[in-house]
C-alpha cells in the first residue's frame, strides 16, 4: 500500500488519505463493488489512527466513492463506465419541492461594521468607476478564497463579476453562441430556462434520476453546452454522485462541448469536505464556473461571478469586454473585505456546523 501522510502538507491527514484512496478508485485500482482495506489495516501501514482513516472514508461516503455496510467494511460504488448502462428510473418534472433552507443570514452587525469600514479607508474611491470584468481586490479576494476552500486554481484574469446569476446567463450565451444547442436539467430552477427562452436559443431539457441527468437522455441529446446544478438541483434536491459528476466531464471531452457549472449553494454542504467542482476535476478548458453571494450574504446586493476556461478570456474580451460592470464599486469593496478579513468564511462555517447539529437531532 503507497499511502503516506506528509507533515509539511497543509492539508489535514484525513484529508491527504482521503485524496489519494479517491484517486486510486477513480483509476480503477479498486474496482466497483470492491471492498476497501479496514480501518485498521490502513491505519496500521499508514502510521495514523482509526479515528483519521474513519473520516476520510466518512468523507469517500459522502461524495458518493464508496458506501459503507454495516459489519461488512466500505464498498466501492463509483463506476468510470457509467453512463452507458441502462437507464435509471426516471423522476417527474413534477417533483415535490425540497425544503433546503435552515438559518444562513449574514450576521448584520458583522456587515454594517465592514461597510462603514470601507467607507472610511476607501474614501471616495468607492465613487469611482468599476473595471469593466470587477474590481481587482474582489476577483483576487475571490481567486485566493476558491484555492484555499473549493481546490480551485485559477488566474484572477479569469473571474468575471455582474449582477447575479441570471445576468450572467445572458453573457454566456453571448459568448458561446445562439446557435449551439443548450441542455438544461429537468426540472430546473425556472429562471434558467427563462433566459433561454429570452435569448431565443434552442435547449433540451434533459430529465434528472436519483444522482443527475439521466445518461440515456444525456448521451441521446444534440446538446453542445450542459447546464448543470450538480449540487443540490433546485428544486428536486438531486445532488450529483461522484460517478455522475465525472460521466458528465466524459461527456464534455468530445470538441466544443463546454459545461456550465452553476455552484449555487454548495458552500452550505454538511461534509467535512466542501464539495469538489467539475472545473476543479477539469483538465480539457470546457466548464464554466458560476456561484453568487445570494445565499452566503444576501441576495439584495445581486452580485455574481463566472470563471471561464484561460481560453475563453480573450475571446470574452474581444467579443464582450466592452460591458460595463454591473455591481457598485462600493458593494465590491464590502465583499472583497468580508472574505479577506476571514468574516465570510466563519459565517460559512458556523452555518454548517449548525446543518450538522440540526441533521444529528433529526
Amino acid at each position: 500500500m503507497k499511502y503516506t501522510i506528509q507533515e509539511n502538507d497543509h492539508a489535514p491527514a484525513y484529508i491527504q488519505l482521503y485524496k489519494q484512496v479517491r484517486d486510486d478508485i477513480v483509476a480503477g485500482v479498486y474496482p466497483y463493488n470492491t471492498k476497501l482495506p479496514s480501518k485498521r489495516i490502513i491505519a496500521d501501514e499508514v502510521g495514523i489512527s482509526t479515528i483519521t482513516v474513519e473520516h476520510a472514508y466518512a468523507l469517500l461516503c459522502d461524495e458518493g466513492y464508496v458506501e459503507s455496510k454495516e459489519r461488512s467494511g466500505f464498498f466501492v460504488i463509483f463506476r468510470a463506465d457509467d453512463g452507458f448502462a441502462v437507464a435509471a428510473s426516471t423522476r417527474s418534472s413534477h417533483i415535490e419541492h425540497v425544503h433546503t433552507d435552515t438559518h444562513v443570514e449574514f450576521p448584520f452587525s458583522t456587515l454594517t461594521k465592514t461597510m462603514r469600514s470601507v467607507m472610511t479607508n476607501m474614501g471616495e474611491s468607492i465613487l469611482e468607476r468599476s473595471p469593466n470584468e470587477g474590481c481587482t481586490e474582489l476577483r483576487e479576494a475571490i481567486r485566493r478564497h476558491l484555492a484555499r476552500n473549493r481546490g480551485i486554481i485559477c488566474d484572477t484574469e479569469q473571474i468575471f463579476i455582474g449582477s447575479g446569476s441570471e445576468y450572467l446567463y445572458t453573457l454566456i450565451v453571448e459568448l458561446l453562441g445562439r446557435d449551439r444547442i443548450y441542455g438544461i436539467e429537468s426540472p430546473s430552477y425556472k429562471k434558467i430556462e427563462q433566459v433561454y427562452l429570452a435569448a431565443d436559443v434552442n435547449y433540451e431539457s434533459l430529465p434528472l434520476g436519483d444522482d443527475g441527468i439521466e445518461s440515456q437522455a444525456l448521451w441521446a441529446s444534440s446538446t453542445d453546452i450542459l447546464h448543470i446544478t450538480p449540487y443540490r438541483s433546485f428544486p428536486s434536491g438531486i445532488t450529483a454522485s461522484a460517478s455522475k459528476r465525472h460521466e458528465y466531464l466524459r461527456w464534455a471531452s468530445a470538441d466544443s462541448r463546454y459545461i456550465i457549472e452553476d455552484d449555487f449553494e454548495s458552500e452550505f454542504s454538511i461534509s467535512k469536505k466542501p464539495e469538489e467542482t467539475l472545473f476543479g476535476s477539469s483538465s480539457n478548458e470546457n466548464v464554466i464556473y458560476m456561484n453568487t453571494f445570494s445565499k452566503t450574504v444576501s441576495p439584495a446586493l445581486r452580485v455574481g461571478y463566472m470563471i471561464l476556461p484561460k481560453k475563453l478570456v480573450p475571446i470574452f474580451e474581444k467579443k464582450l469586454g466592452f460591458y460595463s460592470c454591473t455591481v457598485p464599486t462600493y458593494i465590491q469593496y464590502v465583499l472583497a473585505e468580508l472574505i479577506s478579513n476571514g468574516d465570510f468564511e466563519r459565517h460559512i462555517n458556523r452555518v454548517r456546523r449548525q446543518k450538522r447539529k440540526e441533521m444529528q437531532k433529526n
